[in-house]
């Protein structure tokens, strides 16, 4: 037997189940326990769970290569129906893509630890679900970049619903890092990530800031009057584009490098919420960048998920 097996199995039969789990999910050390080595434990009988009746028992499955918020999470295998009540793996991977890009915003480093909890839990004989504690953490410190972007944290992550911590749910594994940075200035300039944000902005454009100014905690971004290059013009009128005003909610004092020099074009994505154009994204407008050329180039051409909404 396997030196794992060896570990899991005492643990379980001496009812340790946090040491276990803590050797699974905390560790990660692929040469001690695998997602193979714990695939042999039996789901309970009953269908029920959580209030909600399953016409199929849970079952152990492989977390696919392309349900990106959780493939390299750290195990090969997770539960299904999953802990958000999603039955099927379209619909684990239809949800689950909307919170992709809040990894890329670094606002807590157990973002994808909490996540992956819940769309792809770890594949044991029982639930296990994030520690409240877990829950605050991530919700303190990505909550307001979520603001930012005009999405409120969602009831389905509500942190009262998930246990205070014991030995039998999934705590915090590192202390609070926030970026500093404002959450649409901290973007790379590589083709996948301007891609995940024109397909979640209601509008892209090429234009030119004019002035930059602070208004209630937030930063006002001003349009130059000059000619501005529409790349999808979606919720935006005719008399939007003539006096374009753009906001980042709560940026009043964060940094944002790029709008150190207005003297360049920006590549500029947003959305409209409660009448305000919100700012997603904003990166200088680069001749030499080639992912920026095939970025702009793929969006003539690329269909965008119908169901891709940044943080759900």
């Amino acid at each position: 037997m396997a030196y794992g097996q060896k570990i899991l199995k005492l643990a379980f039969t001496q009812s340790l189940f946090g040491l276990a789990l803590s050797l699974l999910l905390f560790s990660l050390l692929p040469d001690i326990v695998t997602a193979d080595e714990y695939d042999y434990y039996s789901w309970q009988s009953d269908n029920f769970h959580n209030g909600r009746f399953y016409t199929k028992q849970p079952q152990c499955v492989d977390i696919p290569a392309d349900l990106r918020l959780c493939h390299n999470v750290g195990y090969k295998k997770m539960r299904l129906p999953n802990l958000l009540d999603h039955e099927t793996m379209p619909e684990v991977k239809q949800q689950a893509g909307s919170w992709v890009p809040l990894l890329a915003k670094r606002c807590h480093a157990d973002t994808q630890v909490f996540l992956c909890s819940l769309f792809a839990p770890v594949c044991l004989d029982r639930p296990i679900y994030p520690c409240r504690s877990l829950c605050e953490a991530v919700r303190d410190s990505c909550a307001p970049v979520m603001e930012t972007y005009g999405f409120p944290w969602p009831e389905m992550l509500s942190c009262d619903k998930f246990p205070i911590d014991n030995d039998l749910c999934i705590p915090m594994r590192h202390p609070n890092a926030v970026s500093k940075v404002c959450p649409p200035c901290d973007n790379e300039l590589k083709t996948d990530n301007i891609m995940e944000h024109y397909c979640a902005s209601d509008f892209v454009l090429k234009m030119k800031i004019k002035e930059v100014k602070k208004e209630k905690g937030d930063r006002k971004l001003i349009a130059a009057q000059k000619k501005k290059k529409v790349l999808k013009q979606g919720v935006l009128r005719k008399k939007d584009l003539k006096k374009l005003t753009l906001y980042i909610k709560n940026g009043a004092n964060c940094p944002c490098s790029q709008l150190e020099n207005l003297g360049s074009n920006f590549l500029i994505m947003g959305r409209k919420v409660d009448q305000q154009l919100l700012l997603m994204s904003i990166h200088k407008w680069d001749k030499k960048s080639k992912e920026l050329k095939f970025a702009i180039k793929y969006m003539k051409s690329h269909q965008c998920p119908s169901y891709h909404t940044v943080f759900q």
